[in-house]
């Protein structure tokens, strides 16, 4: 994977939560999928209220990791889409909708992995207000 030489995986993570943080995304959920497949590392699932936001969301992670050097791989549902995944090579990023996350419900996916929220995620999740 072409981004681990350039900036650990961990590292990725933590800047892809401060961006999310930054944008007021809810309920960011950071899933360690390494010992699960051989697609990605880590796996970061987070929250929209709208899909403008979702929008801001994606343009703010990209900053961030462009300014540290890593290239999204791939990018799927811009635009007006409930789902936005950034594929950062050792990172895949997972924007969506509340609707769609409970509709497509990849925690319970990925439910034998390794799996933390961002330290104010309970600032942002929806009843904690």
């Amino acid at each position: 994977m072409s981004n681990k030489q350039a900036i650990p995986a961990e590292e990725i993570v933590e800047l892809t939560q401060l961006a999310l943080e930054d944008v007021k995304a809810q309920d960011i959920l950071v899933i360690d999928v390494r010992d699960k497949n051989s697609i990605t590392d880590f796996m970061v699932i987070a929250t929209g209220t709208s899909n403008r936001q979702i929008s801001a969301m994606r343009e703010k992670v990209r900053e961030l990791v462009k300014a540290k050097g890593v290239k999204p791989l791939g990018e799927e549902g811009a635009g007006d889409s409930d789902w936005v995944l950034l594929d950062l090579d050792t990172v895949v990023v997972h924007m969506m909708t509340a609707a769609a996350r409970q509709f497509y419900d990849l925690e319970r996916l990925w439910q034998g992995a390794e799996q933390s929220r961002a330290a104010s995620a309970a600032h942002h999740t929806p009843g904690n207000e």
